[in-house]
């Protein structure tokens, strides 16, 4: 492949980055889980937030991915003892989709440990959840899922649940749920979801714009969809009768997000005015890695023509981990594209985006 070029002022900015692997390096096996183990190892010595919280819910969906790639003991250790100190239990809010997260984690290790209790109280919250209505104040949260970051956090969760226990009102309620938050955020016309109804056009005299007049499409947020979506279809079944609406879905969004790519393989944290927000943003682009390298491995997306973006996004992601294995260029908690991050900036889901990234490339 070409030498991905990287500007002058992203490389002067990035701190304490690692050195760099050849091309040929980039995308071996044996650098990939090195990587994969030294940026795991960091994050886990450096935790951060509750441990059930959606932060680290996301992070261990990368932690997972990163075990599977590696077979590491440790590794697998570490989840255990999550789970184990947490009791199972997803986080407080029963009607959040950012807390059941962590359930996931639980659901993939069931699959392997087989024991009850660890899927019990995932079963006892989503069926709370589906059986009471969300408890709205009556502004942006007028469905169950009012922003689309929900579409990473609650649908694997409920689909996964539903293939273990064979119970299809967790498939089919996940169906309901995602398409009203599709008719509400999602925009056919750009084929980006807007964060929430605080971002929708509406002509109402209180519509947001960017800088350069166009729409607010935040590049984290559809990289939770993006990254939800590959993580929905790796479940459902060939068969299922909804599984077209969500390849359909995901294929229109990876045209979009193809096109959006920027030079140094990275995307910037708002979507449609890349100019006015300097630097990649790695927790949008490695969800956006992940997904269309995911998307190649599963044959949903054209690997002549998708191929070049993972392998420059990749190339871009690589730039962003220092030498102590620390992923950087994360922008921070937030509900809107913002520029508050640099080198310096990291938070545990953008190393769990990295590290799903890692573990779809390692495969092409």
């Amino acid at each position: 492949m070409k030498k991905v070029m990287i500007p002058l002022a992203f490389l002067l900015s990035a701190g304490n980055i690692a050195a760099q692997p050849s091309d040929k390096e980039l995308f071996g096996k044996k650098y990939i889980k090195s990587l994969l183990l030294k940026t795991t190892e960091w994050q886990l010595k450096n935790p951060k937030h509750n441990p059930c919280d959606w932060t680290n819910g996301a992070f261990y969906a990368g932690v997972f991915a990163a075990w599977q790639t590696t077979r590491s003991k440790e590794i697998y250790q570490a989840m255990m003892e999550t789970g184990e100190k947490a009791q199972w239990k997803p986080h407080k809010r029963w009607y959040h989709a950012d807390d059941v997260t962590i359930c996931q984690l639980y659901l993939d290790l069931y699959r392997r440990e087989k024991k009850p209790e660890m899927i019990q109280p995932s079963v006892d919250t989503l069926k709370k959840f589906i059986a009471l209505p969300y408890p709205t104040k009556g502004k942006v949260d007028v469905i169950k899922w009012w922003w689309c970051d929900a579409l990473f956090m609650a649908p694997p969760t409920m689909v996964k649940l539903g293939v273990i226990t064979g119970d299809m009102t967790f498939l089919k309620k996940n169906d309901e749920y995602y398409k009203e938050c599709y008719d509400l955020l999602y925009n056919k016309e750009e084929h980006l979801f807007a964060r929430d109804l605080n971002y929708v056009i509406k002509n109402d005299g209180n519509d947001r714009w960017e800088a350069n007049g166009k729409k607010i499409f935040w590049s984290r947020g559809n990289g939770w969809v993006m990254g939800g979506l590959a993580r929905v279809l790796e479940e459902l079944p060939k068969d299922y009768p909804e599984r077209p609406f969500y390849e359909q879905l995901f294929r229109e969004m990876a045209e979009k997000i193809l096109s959006l790519q920027q030079t140094d393989g990275l995307w910037r944290a708002s979507l449609l005015d890349p100019d006015a927000y300097p630097g990649g943003e790695v927790s949008g682009s490695g969800f956006f890695c992940y997904a269309l390298a995911w998307g190649i491995n599963n044959k949903l997306l054209d690997r002549k023509v998708y191929l070049p973006a993972v392998q420059k996004a990749w190339a871009g992601l690589v730039r962003c981990v220092n030498d102590e294995g620390r992923v950087g260029w994360v922008q921070p908690i937030g509900g809107d594209p913002r520029r508050n991050f640099n080198a310096d900036s990291w938070e545990v889901y953008g190393t769990g985006a990295f590290l799903l990234a890692g573990s779809e490339v390692i495969q092409l």
